[in-house]
C-alpha cells in the first residue's frame, strides 16, 4: 500500500484547494457569498475531479517523471502505477457524486470537464500548445461550475475565465521549458521542444502580458468593487515581473521558479475577484 504521503503529493492538493476555492470565486462573482450545502458540493466536486486528474496525469507521465521529476510519487515508489489509478477513480467517484446532489447542470458540467481532462492526459499532451489550452481549459471551468452551483451566469466570470485561461497557458508553456528533456525523450511537441526555450519564454511572456491586459475591465465595466484594484495590481505587477524574469534567463533551473512563481499569481488573482465582490 501507497504512503499516504504520496497519495497527498500525487493530487497537488495546493492545486485542488485553488480549484475548489475557484468554484467560490466563480459563485461570489454572481452571487451574495453565502454558505450552502451546494457551495459546499461544488467545492468537493472540484477539489476530487483536480485530484483525480493530477493522479492520471503521474500514471501517464512516469516514464517522463523518472526524468524530469523522479522524486514524484510513482517513479520515487511512494504510490504504485496501480493504486495512482485506483485512487483516481474513487476520486472521480466522489466528484461525480458530489455534483449530481449539486443539480444536473453541474453534472453536466462536471462530466466535459473531466473529459477534457482525460483528453489531455492521453492525447493532447502529446500536441503542445493545443494541449496546453486544454490544460487552460480545465482551469477556467470550475469558475464557471461556480456560476452553475448558484444557477446564475453573468460577463464577469466570462472575463475572469478568459483571464485566467491566457495565463494558465502562459505557465504551461514555461513549464514546457522545464519539461523539455523528458518530453524530447517522449517527443511532446512543446514550443520549447518545437522551437527552443528562448521562443517558449518570449510565447509565456505574450500570455502572461494579455492576462494583464484583460484584468481593468472588470473594474471599469463596473462588474467589482474598487476593493479589486490592491490586489489585482499587485498580480498584474508579478505576472510583468515574472515575465521579464523569464526572457532573461529562460534556463530550466528559472523556468521552474518562474512557474512556481506565477502560482502565487493566481492566488492574488483570484483573492482580487474575491475582494472585487465587497461592497
Amino acid at each position: 500500500m501507497g504512503k499516504p504521503s504520496g497519495f497527498l503529493r500525487i493530487i497537488r492538493p495546493l492545486n485542488c484547494l485553488m480549484m475548489g476555492f475557484a468554484v467560490i470565486v466563480g459563485a461570489s462573482l454572481v452571487s451574495s457569498l453565502n454558505f450552502s450545502i451546494n457551495l459546499l458540493l461544488g467545492f468537493i466536486t472540484s477539489f476530487t475531479l483536480t485530484g483525480a486528474s493530477m493522479a492520471i496525469n503521474d500514471y501517464y507521465d512516469r516514464q517522463i517523471d523518472a526524468i524530469n521529476e523522479p522524486n514524484r510519487p510513482i517513479p520515487s515508489g511512494a504510490v504504485s502505477p496501480k493504486e495512482a489509478l485506483f485512487f483516481a477513480l474513487v476520486l472521480s467517484i466522489i466528484g461525480f457524486i458530489a455534483a449530481f446532489g449539486t443539480n444536473v447542470p453541474c453534472l453536466i458540467v462536471a462530466a466535459i470537464a473531466w473529459i477534457v481532462s482525460m483528453t489531455y492526459v492521453t492525447k493532447g499532451k502529446q500536441t503542445g500548445l493545443p494541449g496546453n489550452f486544454l490544460v487552460s481549459t480545465c482551469v477556467v471551468i470550475p469558475f464557471i461550475y461556480g456560476g452553475f452551483v448558484v444557477e446564475k451566469l453573468e460577463l464577469s466570470i466570462v472575463i475572469f475565465a478568459a483571464i485566467a485561461f491566457l495565463s494558465n497557458t502562459g505557465r504551461e508553456i514555461t513549464k514546457g521549458i522545464v519539461d523539455v528533456r523528458g518530453d524530447t525523450y517522449r517527443n511532446i511537441r512543446t514550443i520549447a521542444v518545437m522551437y527552443g526555450e528562448k521562443d517558449a519564454a518570449f510565447a509565456s511572456s505574450i500570455f502572461f502580458v494579455s492576462a494583464v491586459g484583460l484584468s481593468p475591465f472588470p473594474w471599469l465595466w463596473g462588474l467589482v468593487s474598487n476593493w479589486f484594484l490592491p490586489l489585482v495590481i499587485l498580480t498584474d505587477i508579478g505576472l510583468v515581473v515574472s515575465s521579464i524574469l523569464l526572457m532573461r534567463d529562460y534556463s530550466e533551473d528559472n523556468a521552474r521558479k518562474v512557474k512556481n512563481l506565477i502560482l502565487v499569481w493566481f492566488i492574488t488573482g483570484l483573492l482580487a475577484f474575491l475582494a472585487g465582490t465587497i461592497g
